[in-house]
């Protein structure tokens, strides 16, 4: 026979637990409620977009190697904010231009293939004078680093030709928009190689001066 004391005793902790469950439950519901009228109450947004710029991009074109400008609007990130996506973006649609099916150069990949784009103050050679190249690095000429992904050197079109004007025209890509660029250099999946696909030279600083065409037509 259970003694009455212990019968008492499991009836008030009965009690106590179906009490601290209605609470419990009432104050889960409550926290919902208040979840659901923030929700409802707080203002919708609107995603932020890029606004539309224009963009000069150098096409590159296979049946007579040359370069030709074609002015596209595009919605680029802020040149203040963050130059290195900028240029990103840019060199990123010159690259879907030549994925596309009916490209003049065509070279899979498309703006995937770049994964970085890095603009870095070219520095004076001369040390004399730590002011003045102070000055040179914020205003004077600048160096591009552009990281291409590893597949965009492995399916790239083999060929002196058709690797040359894929250089030539990301750096002329890269002047035409910033000026201040005077020169690139390339890494792919962020290590420097030998070549793009077995022959244009990535071992080297490519000049944007020497990647302008002299006369340039507009289309």
């Amino acid at each position: 026979m259970i003694p009455r004391y212990q019968t008492v005793l499991f009836i008030l902790l009965l009690a106590a637990s179906v009490i601290m469950t209605v609470l419990l439950w009432r104050q889960l519901d409550r926290a919902h409620q208040r979840m659901l009228e923030g929700q409802s109450s707080a203002p919708t947004q609107a995603p932020q977009v890029a606004a539309a710029e224009s963009a000069t991009l150098m096409v590159a074109s296979d049946s007579d190697g040359s370069l030709q400008p074609r002015v596209l609007s595009l919605p680029l990130p802020s040149l203040e904010a963050n130059p290195g996506a900028r240029a990103r973006a840019i060199l990123g649609r010159l690259l879907d231009l030549y994925a596309a099916s009916d490209a003049a150069h065509p070279v899979p990949g498309g703006a995937a293939s770049i994964e970085q784009v890095f603009l870095l103050p070219e520095l004076a050679d001369d040390s004399s004078s730590g002011i003045e190249n102070k000055k040179a690095g914020q205003n004077g000429p600048q160096l591009a680093v552009v990281n291409f992904a590893s597949s965009f050197a492995a399916n790239h079109p083999s060929g002196i030709e058709t690797e040359t004007l894929t250089v030539l025209s990301i750096c002329a890509t890269l002047q035409a928009n910033f000026p201040r660029i005077a020169s690139v250099r390339f890494l792919v999946d962020g290590k420097q190689i030998d070549t793009l696909a077995g022959h244009a030279d990535l071992t080297r600083t490519y000049l944007t001066s020497q990647a302008v065409p002299t006369e340039v037509v507009t289309p």
